[in-house]
């Protein structure tokens, strides 16, 4: 009683409200299944076995041995999962105040396993956040040995992040699990920002300059690469626009925005506080550095050395993977999104064993005659087919109009079991419905009897299993539905199962969309095919191999991973930027193919490797979110940050020398031929 008069309460199913149809002396009777006026005319045995025997309650309302009794609330409409974490609190509360709190087992539905996600959120972003920044300005200053380094470092993350945080406000989006991971990326690509400019700031000190000359270096340096790294970073994100699933366009544009911010924070804004409080000389490498230096040369001599080789056997590990990529499976199961010992997960599974599946599908039917699901024939085919649904594993129990129909010819016939039947007679069904004084049958079915439903209690979370009981109740309606009856599948697994096709099509497009950005940016950048082609194949290698290891280890492509691919893609190009734009800028100045890699190593390697580092280390700590798409989200894209890098600092110098090569040879070739033309 005291949580019907809640406001955001429509209704509640439990044993004490449930109608119950019963024979009379004169028909029927609907009355409570457990009538508190009437408490002592049972004993608690007999009470028990009453409830039990009821059709509708039990193994939804009641156990079938009795153990245990539930309380289905129908809450009315809640905009989001702040409203919803408050309509729980409300309900436990009740309950206390009751003195049942001793008796709740568990709690369990749609609306316990959002506020879990809810909880999860905020349990990353407490450690999260503050973990990536920890990380990110430690890593700064192990490089640098810089306080002032790390102190604006500080604040540029703080502005990136709470300016864009704050844009979910601004556009009026929920700021979603999804969204949760926009922070720590932003964090993460904020302090690699940050190190390609301390970086150039270093090697300008090591030249002697100071104040602004030192600063206009730097910025000559890694202007360019930056604006165009920030360009592809925001394609890659922005191409999650094209998703049809609201969170991940929200997710792609905002965050892409924030990667807009980054470079105006940090090529723009900062650049005039280092000019006025950076006087002091930076130092030389610190011992990290160091091998940082000599891991990057060691990479970039066996490229240079090992060309052919080194193209040929990444050719041949990708090549011989491929097959991988046909195990990756397509699939969302909201609870697998949680650990099997997650109170939700545990609750969910008490429930389900001791009642019926949490799962729901109503299959509804529709007809354009007035009172016309009061026919026989329809009500007929609607006890048919849930005799049939309920035969399927994956159904524990389904409730339509026409349980209401037989209950009451039961009653009506001194509660016969032989009665228990839809009658034949279309104006005894008429005459059962005017005398029916009860509440719950219009739940299924409309006052003017052309619109019903039939609930589907099922047992299987995941899309595709859910897609699958679709399928196989469409090939049973599409094969036996009668004539003027019309139907379509509904429900909040519906709903989540159609998802399934909206993550492929998504993915596609959306990452389709990124790399044809990305290369279009290059071509801008480079203004050459052959360079932008030849920028793209180090950065699509990784790719790949992040579907490959999904493959291999069963990582589902859902809702968290889905977004790996164009997020990975558009970082990774990073790399790629910095290392060709300094090699061609050489090449370009005069130097030979070997020498110009050789100095873009010595001074973009240690950047490029140092910011892989910082990034991988801030990913790498999602791992440990209680929320596994998150979870999964950081490891894939440490893997691919990684993959990445071993692509640009091998497989880039190899297919560059190659090219080179080749085009010197073409080169010499045309010389001989104008020397013999001439001659």
């Amino acid at each position: 009683l005291k949580m019907k008069s809640h406001a955001s309460v429509e209704k509640i199913f439990g044993v004490t409200t449930q109608d119950h149809i019963a024979g009379s002396e004169d028909g029927f009777i609907i009355e409570p299944l457990i009538n508190i006026k009437k408490l002592g005319e049972m004993l608690p045995a007999q009470r028990k076995d009453h409830a039990i025997a009821d059709r509708f309650a039990r193994d939804a309302l009641v156990s079938g041995d009795g153990s245990n009794l539930s309380m289905i609330i129908v809450p009315a409409t809640l905009g989001n999962s702040i409203q919803k974490l408050r309509f729980q609190q409300d309900i436990l509360s009740v309950v206390e105040e009751v003195g049942l709190k001793g008796y709740l087992t568990a709690t369990t539905g749609f609306i316990p396993l959002d506020i879990a996600e809810l909880q999860s959120m905020l349990r990353d972003n407490m450690i999260f956040i503050p973990a990536t920044v920890i990380i990110g300005l430690s890593l700064i200053w192990w490089l640098f040995r810089r306080w002032l380094a790390v102190i604006l470092g500080g604040i540029s993350i703080g502005a990136v992040v709470s300016f864009t945080v704050a844009l979910f406000t601004l556009a009026d989006r929920p700021f979603t699990l999804i969204s949760s991971i926009v922070p720590p990326l932003l964090s993460a690509l904020t302090v690699a920002t940050l190190v390609h400019l301390y970086n150039a700031l270093r090697y300008a000190s090591r030249r002697g300059l100071t104040g602004r000359n030192r600063v206009e270096h730097a910025l000559g340096e890694i202007r360019r690469p930056a604006m165009f790294t920030a360009l592809t970073t925001a394609a890659g994100l922005a191409s999650l626009g094209t998703s049809p699933i609201p969170a991940i366009q929200s997710f792609g544009l905002i965050s892409a925005t924030g990667v807009g911010l980054i470079y105006f924070v940090v090529i723009v804004a900062l650049p005039p506080l280092l000019e006025r409080w950076d006087n002091k000389i930076w130092g030389h490498s610190s011992t990290g550095s160091g091998s940082i230096d000599r891991f990057v040369s060691f990479l970039l001599n066996l490229g240079i050395r090992y060309p052919i080789r080194v193209i040929l056997l990444s050719t041949l590990i990708l090549g011989a993977s491929i097959p991988a990529l046909w195990q990756v499976k397509v699939e969302t199961s909201l609870q697998e999104f949680f650990r099997p010992d997650h109170p939700n997960r545990v609750n969910t599974d008490y429930f389900e064993a001791k009642m019926s599946g949490t799962g729901s599908l109503d299959v509804i039917f529709e007809t354009e005659e007035f009172d016309g699901l009061k026919k026989p024939e329809y009500l007929g085919f609607m006890r048919t087919f849930q005799s049939w649904a309920e035969k399927l594993p994956e159904i524990d129990k389904t409730i339509s109009p026409a349980d209401f129909i037989e209950e009451m010819n039961w009653g009506f016939n001194a509660e016969d079991p032989e009665f228990r039947k839809i009658p034949d007679n279309e104006r005894l069904v008429s005459q059962y419905l005017f005398i029916y004084d009860g509440n719950d049958l219009f739940d299924f079915v409309d006052q003017d009897f052309r619109t019903s439903h039939i609930n589907l209690s099922i047992n299987v979370h995941s899309a595709g299993e859910i897609k699958a009981v679709m399928n196989t109740i469409r090939a049973y309606l599409q094969d036996h539905i009668p004539a003027g009856l019309e139907w379509e599948i509904a429900g909040y697994s519906r709903l989540f199962a159609d998802m399934e096709n909206l993550l492929v099509r998504g993915q596609i497009y959306s990452l389709a969309t990124a790399l044809i950005l990305i290369f279009i940016l290059m071509l801008i950048l480079w203004r050459s095919l052959a360079g932008a082609i030849l920028c793209m194949i180090p950065n699509v290698s990784p790719i790949l191999l992040i579907f490959i290891i999904m493959g291999i280890f069963g990582i589902w492509l859902d809702m968290a991973t889905a977004m790996i691919a164009s997020v990975a893609v558009g970082i990774a190009v990073d790399d790629t930027i910095h290392i060709y734009h300094g090699y061609i800028k050489r090449v370009k100045a005069g130097r030979r193919p070997v020498i110009a890699l050789a100095r873009t190593f010595r001074q973009a390697g240690r950047a490029v490797m140092t910011t892989t580092v910082i990034l991988s280390a801030q990913f790498v700590i999602l791992v440990f979110s209680l929320f596994q798409p998150t979870a999964y989200f950081g490891l894939l894209t440490s893997i691919g940050l990684w993959a990445a890098l071993l692509f640009d600092l091998l497989l880039l110098p190899s297919i560059l020398i190659i090219f080179s090569n080749c085009s010197a040879k073409r080169s010499e070739r045309s010389k001989k031929r104008i020397t013999v033309h001439s001659a």
